[in-house]
């Protein structure tokens, strides 16, 4: 398998890696994680614990298609975000995806994006803005998706920002929490400008 490649040459730096480098990996993510949602006490009675997000990305580190990128800063892991692409069913679930708008529901590129994370001490420089581009660069999807927290107002920001639309509400299992169900729609433009980019 191929090494980690680096993505774009200014600092912070991010670097691509695929499933086979996530075991190494996972207790920086792991790290980097704990510490962006430090005494964020709704994500924690939400259940997400540094546990689950260990276990959640070993399950999707299976996935032949996972691509994780990293932001690095002067040789320390300051961010990270991944992803995969999957079919609109496997994402959205059979009795969300009636309601999910027709060429989403439809479409052959969907990317599932689960999760992106910045320390705090990097967070309000672009990071996870930059980390989001670098993971639809690799992935190539028509249409991304992610699950945001209703009240995490700064995530929320960034996703609006990132051109992400609130689809409707969704909740993994009886007792799972409440989240917001966000998509992007990826233009035609934008993904022939990325791969102009990436044949320069």
């Amino acid at each position: 398998m191929k090494g980690p490649t680096d993505v774009n040459v200014h600092a912070p730096a991010l670097r691509r890696y695929g499933a086979g480098d996530a075991p190494a990996l996972l207790d920086t993510l792991v790290d980097i994680w704990a510490d962006a949602h430090t005494d964020d006490h709704a994500v924690t009675a939400a259940g997400f614990t540094p546990d689950a997000l260990r276990r959640q990305i070993t399950g999707h580190a299976r996935r032949d298609d996972f691509t994780l990128i990293t932001a690095y800063a002067d040789g320390h892991p300051v961010g990270f975000g991944y992803g995969f692409r999957c079919t609109p069913t496997y994402w959205f679930g059979e009795a969300l995806l009636p309601s999910i708008t027709l060429d989403a529901r439809t479409t052959g590129a969907l990317a599932g994006i689960c999760e992106l994370a910045v320390r705090p001490t990097w967070q309000g420089r672009g990071i996870g803005a930059r980390v989001h581009t670098a993971l639809l660069d690799a992935l190539q999807p028509e249409w991304a998706s992610l699950l945001a927290m209703p009240g995490n107002d700064a995530a929320q920001r960034l996703y609006h920002r990132l051109g992400y639309r609130y689809a409707g509400p969704y909740r993994a299992g009886a007792d799972g929490p409440l989240l917001d169900l966000l998509l992007l729609h990826r233009s035609v433009r934008a993904t022939e400008r990325s791969l102009d980019h990436r044949q320069a």
